[in-house]
């Protein structure tokens, strides 16, 4: 496909309210696509910030029913990080990779490797007398393949869904956005063996293009109090799977960082 007219376009639709636990996502970002004047096409993608997913799902630890055992306590006093904060982490995480005062990176028990298992305080309401804190969903990819279940029921389009979050990396300064979960289509592009401008078979080329895409609406969506959580890319023509985001997670025996 000749790509002097491709274009692709992202719009970042406001009017999502606070979401709470229990509530119908589906049905609050049909009424803001709607309010924003855009009905969804075939081939749409939409893609969430996480906090909203974990939101309608109830994902919340509150610290006075923590009880934080010795490594939480430990890694706390060396993060400066409050004990149950860690040992929530703790149960969210496979293993500690590295630790500084601020900062804990750890492996998901989902795969990821993220700072502070992608545990979130900020953008949520909070009880000072009870804090409570945000996790990721239990089950990303099924989160995201459930809620394009229920957007082809409500409006019979076949849309495709990423739900992302922000991370920093090991060699760069400053976070981009990721994906976190997938429906709809293929997440990782496998072009080996395809040729470059010169004939050359490629050799190592994979694209991850839900992680682009998620990193593009990311900057749309904002870090602060933009309160942007749902943004529409049209024009990317992805190529459609069931597989899930699973294969955006480097195998450990792969992985230098660890």
């Amino acid at each position: 496909m000749s790509t002097a007219h491709k274009a692709m376009t992202l719009y970042a639709v406001p009017s999502i309210p606070m979401i709470e636990p229990g509530d119908d996502l589906a049905q609050i970002l049909v009424t803001a696509l709607d309010a924003a004047g855009l009905s969804l096409q075939d081939g749409d993608l939409l893609v969430l910030a996480q906090k909203i997913v974990s939101k309608a799902e109830g994902r919340y630890a509150y610290l006075n029913a923590v009880e934080p055992g010795p490594e939480a306590i430990a890694l706390a006093a060396s993060c400066v990080k409050d004990p149950r904060h860690m040992q929530v982490l703790l149960g969210e995480s496979r293993a500690v990779l590295r630790q500084r005062p601020g900062v804990v990176i750890v492996e998901h028990k989902l795969g990821y490797v993220h700072a502070n298992a992608g545990i979130d305080r900020s953008n949520i309401e909070s009880d000072p007398e009870n804090p409570r804190l945000l996790l990721l969903p239990e089950n990303p990819d099924a989160s995201a393949q459930a809620l394009r279940d229920a957007l082809y029921v409500k409006t019979g389009i076949q849309t495709n869904i990423i739900i992302n979050d922000s991370a920093g990396r090991a060699w760069r300064n400053g976070t981009v956005g990721f994906a976190i979960a997938t429906a709809g289509f293929d997440a990782v592009e496998n072009r080996i063996g395809e040729r470059d401008l010169f004939g050359r078979a490629l050799e190592i080329s994979e694209v991850a293009v839900a992680d682009e895409l998620a990193a593009a609406a990311s900057f749309m969506m904002g870090q602060g109090d933009e309160a942007i959580p749902l943004v529409l890319i049209r024009g990317a023509n992805l190529r459609p799977s069931t597989a899930g985001s699973t294969s955006l997670i480097r195998d450990r025996e792969k992985d230098m960082f660890r």
